[in-house]
């Protein structure tokens, strides 16, 4: 996983493929706990298929942030991946941007943080 600090406060997280996303976005929770200061991009240029027990650490990873007024936004994710989203109802539970200048805009419009 590769970690970049885009601002002081924003941090995005480029994700590998399974098997190795669901752990790796155990250690974004865990990062987001130790940096509660900073929104997150997910970057997902490298995903073309999310299991369950990814989407439940996304979702644990959303929750993480709301409880710390924070944000999320997933990026550069391919069709077959939105997919998944779509069909289970989770393209309208997060927000998504084309790629990760697109996330930092979405983060710097200061949009209201969605409530749980």
């Amino acid at each position: 996983m590769k970690v970049e600090n885009l601002a002081s406060d924003i941090i995005a997280f480029t994700l590998e493929r399974e098997p190795q996303m669901n752990g790796e976005l155990q250690a974004v929770i865990d990062m987001t706990a130790e940096h509660s200061d900073c929104n997150v991009i997910l970057n997902f240029k490298n995903i073309d298929i999310i299991t369950s027990s990814s989407l439940t650490r996304l979702l644990e990873l959303r929750r993480t942030l709301l409880a710390l007024e924070r944000q999320m936004v997933l990026c550069n994710i391919h069709s077959f991946t939105k997919g998944a989203f779509e069909v289970t109802g989770l393209d309208g539970v997060f927000t998504l941007a084309a790629d990760k200048p697109a996330a930092m805009a979405v983060l710097r419009s200061n949009w209201p943080v969605p409530t749980l």
